[in-house]
């Protein structure tokens, strides 16, 4: 008798096959891309090309949304020569605080970018400083130069016709530059951004005890790596995690288990269901590696990621909760929530999360022979009170307290004496909650 496969695993063969189409469209892709870039060095050896982006197509390969992908462009400048001055009340959207990027006085090797078109004198005569690189005026001559590059590259062939679409530079982008890149049938909006890489610090790594569940070798040698520094608004610049964390995640993908494979489902997931086909607004993938990131913290045995349904509702447990309590917090920067930027109504978007983790087999059906009778739903709707528990209480954001929704939703199954200890002696605080089934 043939061995039936489950239904979860089905559905991860079918989000697999698609892998590599997605990696060979998005190489080709780039190379459009890079090809316009090297027109761009050509033209203004201030800016670079960075050829080194396998960790950022593999990234676009796991996920199946279309959401756009940054390219950094390294600026030709001794970052540690520069003058980081932070305004007093500069911090952004994205957790860090923002700075300006000062010229020192007598700076050697700096000329460059001490030019009119890139650089802005300082009016207060600072003893220290001359005058700053404005990100807004480095934005503007990239967007030239990138034009020009374009034109180029048609003109000369280099390009096959109607592969780039360039139209999206006209738009008001104050943080960024879009192009529509042609691969096959599918398109690709890349977000070209200037960066300028330096030594930073990044708290959150230095102690391996404060991120459980990636492998130590890793962190050093993610926190020894520069960090970018890109456009915060016309006049400042921030530090950008987001190659750091895709640099996690690639940490992960070196441990046993389904971490990224459960990633990737729930990632197909939203796409599908939760975006409706992408038509609609929602979760980015973004916010499900973070969701990832944190499970990976809150999780970091390797027996809960051994098994696929197991593994992907580690990651739905910390999903709903932040959810519930409307704060999804960065995983660099915990005290910076990534859900009110996002304009989502999280109230119907965690009823739809909430209906999946209860009853998931509908939306894992992508063949006609997967059609049957769906089990009964794994919880009732009223474990909502609990998932809000963090926002009362800090403490709840522990492993036995997502032990207890696992147990929930009836997929908790570690043997762990002290686990087990640990998340019942939570459950049984959580039991004097009011309507709450136990």
């Amino acid at each position: 008798m043939a061995v039936q496969v489950p239904l979860w695993h089905h559905y991860l063969r079918a989000i697999r096959s698609r892998w590599a189409s997605r990696a060979q469209d998005y190489q080709r892709a780039e190379d459009v891309l890079l090809m316009v870039l090297e027109g761009v060095h050509a033209r203004d050896p201030r800016f670079l090309v960075d050829y080194s982006r396998d960790l950022e197509a593999a990234q676009f390969a796991l996920r199946s949304s279309e959401d756009p992908v940054d390219v950094e462009v390294p600026l030709r400048v001794d970052a540690e020569a520069l003058l980081s001055e932070e305004p007093g009340a500069g911090r952004t959207t994205d957790g860090p605080l923002s700075c300006r990027l000062g010229v020192p006085r007598e700076a050697a090797g700096l000329e460059p970018w001490m030019t009119e078109d890139v650089f802005t004198a300082s009016p207060d005569g600072s003893a220290k400083c001359c005058g700053h690189i404005v990100p807004s005026k480095v934005l503007h001559v990239l967007k030239d130069l990138l034009v020009a590059a374009i034109v180029h590259c048609k003109h000369h062939g280099l390009i096959a016709p109607g592969s780039l679409n360039a139209n999206s530079l006209k738009e008001e982008e104050e943080l960024h530059l879009s192009l529509l890149v042609s691969s096959g049938w599918r398109t690709i909006r890349f977000n070209v951004v200037p960066v300028v890489r330096r030594k930073h610090r990044v708290p959150a790594l230095e102690d391996a005890q404060r991120a459980p569940g990636f492998p130590e070798g890793s962190l050093r040698r993610i926190i020894s790596q520069e960090v970018a520094l890109v456009p915060a608004s016309a006049q400042l610049w921030r530090v950008s995690t987001d190659y750091v964390l895709t640099r996690l995640l690639s940490a992960l993908d070196s441990l046993p288990g389904h971490r990224l494979d459960s990633l990737s489902i729930l990632d197909r997931i939203n796409h599908e269901n939760w975006r409706d086909g992408g038509q609609s607004p929602g979760l980015t993938f973004d916010h499900l590696k973070t969701v990832l990131l944190w499970a990976s913290v809150l999780f970091p045995a390797p027996e809960d990621w051994a098994e696929l349904q197991g593994a992907v509702y580690r990651l739905l447990v910390v999903l709903l909760c932040c959810l519930a309590t409307r704060n999804l917090p960065h995983f660099l920067h915990p005290e910076h929530n990534l859900l009110p930027d996002a304009g989502l109504d999280l109230s119907a978007l965690y009823q739809r999360v909430e209906g999946f983790a209860s009853q998931p087999e509908a939306s894992l059906r992508i063949h006609v022979t997967h059609l049957g009778r769906s089990p009964p739903p794994r919880i009732s709707h009223g474990v909502k009170a609990l998932l809000q528990l963090p926002a009362s209480d800090p403490a709840y954001w522990a492993t036995a307290y997502f032990d207890v929704l696992l147990d929930k939703f009836q997929v908790f199954h570690i043997q762990d004496k002290d686990r087990v200890s640990a998340m019942q002696s939570i459950f049984r605080k959580t039991k004097a909650l009011g309507g709450e089934d136990s």
